[in-house]
């Protein structure tokens, strides 16, 4: 009996010790992943740098793309799309999507060469995970702008109850929620580890590139340097971010009716064409088959996408 009793408490022991190994093990990694992306928030930025904030958009992405080339670019990109992705895993499922793409190439039943369809279709599969990137960009960066005039009233707030900048900083950083929490949590470790308000607030407009994060990168540095009331000047561009979004929301409500027009005419043709396939099988292959037909399918396509576009330029309307 005394026997199976000690050998139970050895176990318990054994599995204590253990959890509490892998949960300092855990401690301790999450400890060195903190500091780790302390660090390279501020290695980011390179040498110190002068920029003006308020200089066109365009200009700016086109100078940053002068110099960077595609592999730089491809960078930013997984950067600006909060995961966690590096260069080398995107490499790689392009690689397998176009694998993939040209097994279902060769699968698929249309009047052209086996290779040239696998090329085809791998090409475009290849395309889909940097879709994938581009989609989450987009989503993390609109979150953001939404939680920008958030953020910017809880700096005045704090700034206005007596707390310094930098700590404002802080607070903002821990009280916010991702992916913008994230961006002041580094805007505020640059600062901690020494690097001037300057180029923490140019790399953070760099970081996240939203017209409204340099106004407000600007408005700091300008503050700094002329003097004034810094939780006043968050709280009107606060308000007016505020104010874009509800003329934007106006903006898509009117728009809504192009919108819904660009949808039908994109899918009712694709529609029709798979009805026809489904209920005649036999009814298009002349079209497939005739020179004639390839080129109406042809001529078809390019037509439908040239529509597409120029709708898409009537009722995009930037606020």
């Amino acid at each position: 009996m005394s026997t199976i009793v000690i050998f139970c408490f050895l176990i318990i022991l054994a599995a204590l010790l253990m959890s509490i190994s892998v949960g300092l093990r855990y401690y301790e990694n999450s400890r060195r992943k903190k500091l780790v992306n302390m660090l390279r928030t501020v290695t980011q930025g390179g040498e110190e740098m002068h920029v003006n904030l308020l200089i066109d958009e365009e200009k700016t992405r086109e100078k940053d793309m002068e110099g960077t080339g595609l592999i730089a670019g491809l960078k930013k990109l997984l950067s600006e799309s909060g995961m966690d992705w590096t260069l080398q895993r995107l490499f790689i499922s392009m690689a397998v999507a176009f694998v993939i793409g040209g097994l279902v190439g060769t699968r698929i039943q249309v009047p052209a060469p086996p290779a040239v369809r696998a090329l085809l279709i791998g090409v475009v599969a290849s395309f889909l995970p940097v879709l994938v990137v581009m989609k989450n960009r987009s989503s993390r960066l609109a979150q953001m702008e939404e939680q920008l005039p958030e953020a910017l009233d809880f700096l005045a707030r704090s700034m206005r109850a007596g707390h310094a900048f930098t700590i404002s900083l802080e607070m903002v950083g821990e009280e916010l929620a991702d992916p913008l929490g994230h961006e002041f949590r580094s805007l505020f470790n640059e600062q901690n580890l020494g690097a001037s308000l300057e180029r923490s607030l140019t790399g953070f407009a760099q970081r996240v590139p939203l017209p409204d994060v340099r106004f407000f990168s600007s408005a700091v540095l300008l503050q700094r340097q002329t003097g004034g009331n810094l939780s006043e000047i968050l709280n009107r561009l606060s308000h007016i971010i505020r104010e874009r979004f509800r003329l934007k929301g106006q903006v898509k409500a009117a728009s809504a009716h192009g919108r819904m027009t660009a949808t039908v005419l994109t899918l009712l043709p694709l529609g029709t064409l798979g009805g026809l396939i489904i209920t005649s099988p036999g009814y298009l292959d002349p079209l497939m088959t005739d020179p004639l037909g390839r080129k109406l399918i042809l001529a078809g396509i390019v037509f439908q996408v040239l529509g597409n576009y120029f709708i898409q330029k009537i009722i995009k309307i930037k606020v």
